[in-house]
């Protein structure tokens, strides 16, 4: 009888990071400064406008050759402690080898969020990550409103520009996306 069971130790996570990757595909989580935040899936108006943007993006960037537009959920790792999923982002051709393993570890060029609920999260949390990490452009859209808050980083800092309700204007891409 053998009463020895043969069993691997795993050592437990020690950081958000770590039970971040342990979490099962498709889980609507982000990890920001090493905390784990977690949110319910997204209205059907937020899902309307991601889809309806993204397509317009996504149209425009491959018939021009640009680069990438990817939808969430997709996990972007800004480095071991940082890890959010954008609604919607878009890598230039110059910059596609942050795509690694079928994972973006990198800043993308621009990113786009539509609002939920808990405004201060995409505004203000968020916001301050893709600042600190140098996304060239971040746009928030209010579903509602359709109201777009855009921000440029002139290098150092996100500059606000005017909003404007149902276009999106990206210098980076130089094109207006009326929604």
């Amino acid at each position: 009888m053998n009463l020895v069971k043969n069993t691997t130790h795993q050592l437990p996570p020690r950081t958000a990071m770590e039970v971040f990757e342990m979490l099962p595909e498709g889980t609507l989580a982000e990890v920001i400064n090493n905390t784990i935040y977690m949110s319910p899936a997204p209205s059907f108006q937020h899902q309307d406008i991601v889809g309806e943007l993204a397509m317009h993006i996504r149209l425009f960037v491959n018939s021009n050759a640009l680069g990438s537009c990817i939808t969430a959920p997709v996990d972007v790792y800004f480095d071991g402690n940082n890890a959010l999923q954008p609604d919607i982002l878009f890598i230039s051709k110059a910059n596609l080898g942050i795509v690694k393993d079928g994972k973006i570890k990198g800043t993308p060029d621009l990113v786009i969020e539509v609002l939920s609920l808990d405004k201060k999260y995409d505004l203000e949390i968020k916001k301050a990550v893709y600042e600190k990490f140098g996304v060239k452009e971040y746009f928030v859209v209010e579903p509602f409103t359709k109201e777009v808050v855009s921000f440029y980083f002139d290098g150092k800092k996100y500059i606000l520009q005017e909003s404007k309700i149902g276009k999106l204007k990206s210098k980076l891409l130089k094109k207006t996306f009326a929604f």
